[in-house]
């Protein structure tokens, strides 16, 4: 419940994604994230290659989105593998989590980080993420929330644009701030 109202966390819907991909617009414009706004954000967020996605979701309103992935940027990737010995296909990566800026500092993102981490561990895989170096409050939920930090990586979108990203895994289901 935040601020008396419920607050659910679900599995994400495609009657969902319009909702969705108005919180990544906006998100955009008051965060910079994603750093590349994509023509096509619904294809953004519901990619052919997730796991599963979740939504939170108060008072009739989507107000939040997560996603788990198989895969990151091969940077991102390389880094994960060379950092735990383990294969590529041994990490499930927390992805597209955004959160309207209106229900920020309610819970919701850490909601929609356990819901998605939870869903990796019951997979047998481990959590990872990467965030746009820039993104100060993100880092803040993930490092709050237990989430280590193994290095920063440069990444290369297909037009050009290079950020920084950090890269975080969890270290160990148990240790984390839930």
């Amino acid at each position: 419940m935040c601020d008396g109202v419920t607050t659910i966390v679900r599995s994400r819907s495609g009657e969902d994604l319009a909702s969705c991909a108005e919180l990544v617009r906006e998100s955009h414009r008051v965060d910079g994230y994603p750093a590349r706004l994509p023509d096509d954000v619904r294809a953004f967020l519901d990619a052919p290659d997730a796991i599963a996605a979740w939504v939170a979701e108060s008072a009739g309103e989507i107000i939040g989105h997560v996603a788990l992935h198989p895969t990151s940027s091969p940077a991102v990737m390389s880094l994960a593998c060379s950092s735990t010995g383990l294969a590529a296909d041994r990490f499930g990566v927390v992805a597209r989590l955004v959160v309207s800026p209106a229900a920020r500092g309610r819970g919701v993102g850490s909601s929609l980080l356990r819901a998605a981490a939870s869903a990796s561990i019951d997979r047998g895989l481990h959590p990872m993420l990467d965030v746009h170096a820039a993104l100060e409050q993100a880092i803040r939920l993930y490092e709050r929330s237990g989430w280590v930090r193994i290095g920063a990586v440069k990444v290369t979108f297909q037009n050009g644009l290079a950020i920084d990203e950090f890269v975080y895994l969890v270290p160990d289901s148990a240790h984390l701030a839930w």
